[in-house]
């Protein structure tokens, strides 16, 4: 019975080890079991059938969906607690929306309109997805200021705040990367980012070397992958571009990044053809 025992205890110890090593390699090899999309990459399509695109796009994989303010707004012509009940049956959670900021910046009642339905739809994130290029620094003060009102004013409401990229304010102005300017400018309170992986990477920046040093002010990131044709950059399905998304999306895992949207507007084939290509190709992905 002693050397059974003695036995037992050699071979459990053995098959503990081997648990840990196995859980050991699981952290190390990263997967993507929930992922989302932003709901541009098929504008084309969801003017016209919001409910049935979306059905597809969830079917396909996307357990979140980003959306953006297209013709219908950015509930698509359903009310706040329609649209998240509908997505609930899905299985999908309405994340996040890019919204008309420019138009709405300075207009407190438009902003609160926003914030309201963005918040009644089960949304954590509200999203400045455009400025355009600034002519001075000078500029970028002026957003930086505009956005931690904004931002606190979302803060007060319960929802998130924040900004997307474009190559523009990674390219150096006057000395400066504004982009790094609106981050040590903004308070981490109440404006957060979201890292367009493409467009750092098009404005000639390192993203992992800038993911490093402000990873944890960036809450979402856009996968999208491009090459460079005739000097100019343009989209392709996930994996056949230039973007090192093992590397890359590893070091945002690592710094707390929360959300990992898919987002693509240009296509070598049909729209949805590249949706279902980029799923697949998030389901796979080891980082």
């Amino acid at each position: 019975m002693q050397l059974n025992r003695r036995h037992f205890l050699k071979q459990a110890g053995a098959l503990a080890a081997g648990s840990l090593a196995l859980s050991q390699t699981d952290l190390m090899a990263g997967t993507f079991k929930t992922f989302g999309v932003q709901l541009y990459s098929v504008r084309d399509l969801i003017p016209k059938d919001p409910k049935g695109v979306m059905t597809q796009l969830a079917r396909m994989g996307y357990k979140q969906f980003e959306s953006y303010s297209g013709p219908q707004g950015f509930l698509w012509g359903m009310q706040p607690k329609e649209i998240k009940s509908f997505l609930n049956d899905q299985g999908v959670k309405l994340v996040s929306t890019h919204f008309n900021y420019n138009a709405q910046a300075n207009n407190d009642s438009e902003l609160q309109k926003s914030m309201d339905m963005a918040k009644e739809a089960g949304m954590s994130y509200l999203l400045c997805p455009y400025l355009g290029a600034q002519k001075s620094m000078d500029d970028w003060k002026r957003i930086a200021d505009r956005f931690n009102v904004v931002g606190a004013m979302a803060r007060k409401n319960g929802i998130k705040f924040g900004y997307h990229n474009h190559d523009y304010s990674f390219k150096p102005l006057n000395g400066e990367i504004p982009q790094e300017y609106l981050l040590a400018n903004t308070d981490p309170k109440n404006v957060m980012f979201e890292l367009d992986l493409c467009w750092i990477d098009v404005a000639g920046q390192d993203p992992v070397a800038h993911l490093n040093k402000y990873g944890k002010r960036y809450e979402l990131c856009h996968i999208k992958d491009y090459k460079k044709v005739n000097g100019k950059p343009v989209q392709n399905d996930l994996g056949n571009g230039n973007v090192d998304f093992k590397t890359t999306l590893r070091t945002a895992m690592k710094n707390g990044m929360k959300y990992f949207i898919v987002e693509q507007e240009e296509y070598p084939q049909s729209v949805m053809a590249s949706m279902k290509a980029d799923a697949e190709y998030m389901k796979s992905l080891v980082i």
